[in-house]
C-alpha cells in the first residue's frame, strides 16, 4: 500500500512537474516572443526615425516553423536580423542554456543597436558642427558681400556724378571749338584776302617795275658817239663811235661802270663748262676764247634797254646755222636776282636753226650744286652742264664738248631743232645787241 501509494504519489508528483515545466516552458516563450517584438519595434522605430536616409523603413516578419527564426528583420539597406527560438518544450537544462543564449544575443543586439544609435547621433552632432561652420562661414561672407555691394553701389553714384561732370565739360569744350572754328575760319578768311591783296600789289609793282626799266633808255637817252671820252654801255655805243672792224671790245653797262666783255663762246673744248653756281655767277674763261660772260653781268646788260639774242651754231662738217631772239633778258623783274635764280626772259624767235629755247623760258639758272629745274633729278648733273633747264631741256649749249656724235643722250652741246640730242656742236657764240627801236 505504501509501495502503491508512493507509486502514485510519485507519479502525481511526475504529473504535475511535467506541468509545471510546460508552464514555465510557454511562460518563457512567451517571454521571448514578448521580447522579440519588443526588439522588433525598437528596431522599427529606431529606422523609422533615421528618415533621413533614403534606404526606407525595415520588414519586421514572424514564423514559428522550426528551423526558422522566430523573428527576421530586414533593414532597408538589405541586411538582416534573425531571432531564433525553439517553439517545442525541451527539457529545462537545455531551454534554460538556450534562453540564456537568446537573452545574451539579444542583450548584444540591443547593446551594438544602441552603439551605432549613438555612433550616428555622434556623426550627427559632427555634421551638425560642420553645418553650424559652414552657416558661421557663409554669414559672414554674406555679410562681406553685403559690404562690396554697399561700397560698389556708393562708387557707381560717385562714378554716375564724374560721367555727368566729363558730359557737361564735354559739352563746354565742344562749344568752345565750335567758337574756335568759327574764329579760325574768320583769321583763314582775312589771311586770305590780305595774300590776295598782296598778291594784287605784287603784281602791280613788277608791271610798274618792269615799265620802268624797259623806259629807263627813254629816261637816259644813248649818245650818239662816245668821242667825247664818255665810255661804251654796249656794242652799238662802239659801232656808233665809228668802230667798224671785228674784234673784242670793252663795254661798261649802266649798272656795271667797272667794264666788262660779251658773252657766251664754245670753239674747241679747252674750258669746262661742268661747273658750280658760284663760277657761273662770277663767269668764268677768256674773252679770246671759250668763255661764260657771268649771270651778274647778264643781267646788269639786259636791264639797262631792251635787248635782242643771237646764236651762232656751227657742226663738224662746217654746215652754219642761227636762232635769234627778238627779247632777251635775265632777272628783268628780279629784285635780288642771284636769289631768284636769274630767270630767262626769251621771246620771238626768227632763223635757221630751229627753236630749241623758248620753252625754257621763265625758267631758272640751274647748276650742279644748286637745283632749280622742274625735274625730280638735277637736270644740270644728268647732262652735265648748266642752262634754265626746265624738265629738262631742248637746247644745252653749256654741255660737254663731245666731237659731233655721241652715243650718249643730251649731255654735249646741243640744239635738238638743228642736230637732234645725241649730235654735240662745234661752235656755238650768244651775242647780244639792243634792238631795233633803241638804234633809232
Amino acid at each position: 500500500m505504501n509501495s502503491a501509494s508512493e507509486l502514485g504519489d510519485g507519479a502525481h508528483r511526475k504529473h504535475k512537474w511535467m506541468s509545471c515545466t510546460c508552464v514555465l516552458c510557454t511562460t518563457l516563450l512567451f517571454v521571448i516572443l514578448l521580447a522579440g517584438a519588443v526588439t522588433g519595434t525598437i528596431l522599427f522605430m529606431n529606422n523609422y526615425q533615421a528618415t533621413l536616409m533614403p534606404d526606407g523603413p525595415p520588414l519586421i516578419n514572424t514564423n514559428q516553423a522550426e528551423g526558422n527564426p522566430l523573428v527576421t528583420i530586414e533593414r532597408g539597406d538589405g541586411s538582416r536580423i534573425n531571432i531564433f527560438v525553439d517553439p517545442n518544450c525541451p527539457d529545462y537544462e537545455k531551454s534554460f542554456m538556450r534562453l540564456e543564449g537568446v537573452q545574451t544575443t539579444l542583450l548584444h543586439s540591443l547593446a551594438d543597436h544602441d552603439s551605432d544609435h549613438k555612433g550616428r547621433k555622434v556623426e550627427d552632432r559632427v555634421l551638425l558642427t560642420n553645418l553650424k561652420d559652414q552657416l558661421a562661414k557663409l554669414s559672414a561672407h554674406a555679410s562681406q558681400l553685403k559690404m562690396d555691394y554697399d561700397s560698389l553701389w556708393r562708387g557707381q553714384g560717385n562714378l554716375g556724378q564724374e560721367i555727368n561732370t566729363l558730359q557737361t565739360e564735354q559739352g563746354r569744350l565742344i562749344q568752345l571749338l565750335s567758337e574756335s572754328q568759327v574764329n579760325m575760319v574768320k583769321v583763314v578768311n582775312s589771311v586770305k584776302e590780305t595774300l590776295t591783296s598782296l598778291q594784287r600789289d605784287t603784281g602791280s609793282i613788277k608791271t610798274r617795275l618792269r615799265a620802268d626799266v624797259q623806259r629807263a633808255p627813254i629816261r637816259s637817252p644813248r649818245p650818239k658817239a662816245c668821242g667825247n671820252g664818255s665810255r661804251p654801255r654796249d656794242c652799238l655805243d662802239i659801232y656808233i663811235n665809228g668802230q667798224r672792224e671785228d674784234g673784242i671790245y670793252s663795254i661798261f653797262p649802266t649798272h656795271h661802270p667797272s667794264g666788262f666783255q660779251v658773252i657766251q663762246r664754245r670753239e674747241d673744248g679747252s674750258v669746262s663748262f661742268f661747273r658750280e653756281w658760284d663760277a657761273y655767277r662770277k663767269g668764268f674763261g677768256k674773252i679770246t676764247g671759250e668763255h661764260w660772260l657771268g649771270m651778274r653781268q647778264i643781267h646788269a646788260l639786259t636791264i639797262q634797254a631792251n635787248y635782242e639774242l643771237r646764236i651762232d651754231l656751227e657742226d663738224f662738217e662746217n654746215n652754219t646755222a642761227f636762232a635769234q631772239y627778238g627779247t632777251f633778258g635775265v632777272g628783268l623783274f628780279s629784285v635780288d636776282p642771284d636769289d631768284d635764280g636769274y630767270p630767262l626772259t626769251i621771246t620771238d624767235y626768227t632763223g635757221t636753226a630751229g627753236d630749241s629755247l623758248l620753252k625754257h623760258n621763265g625758267m631758272k639758272f640751274t647748276t650742279k650744286d644748286r637745283d632749280n629745274d622742274h625735274s625730280e633729278n638735277n637736270c644740270a648733273s644728268f647732262y652735265h652742264g648748266a642752262w634754265w633747264y626746265r624738265n629738262c631741256h631742248t637746247s644745252n649749249l653749256n654741255g660737254q664738248y663731245l666731237n659731233g656724235q655721241h652715243t650718249s643722250y643730251a649731255d654735249g652741246i646741243e640744239w635738238s631743232s638743228w642736230t637732234g640730242w645725241q649730235y654735240s656742236l662745234k661752235f656755238t657764240e650768244m651775242k647780244i645787241r639792243p634792238t631795233r627801236e633803241e638804234n633809232k
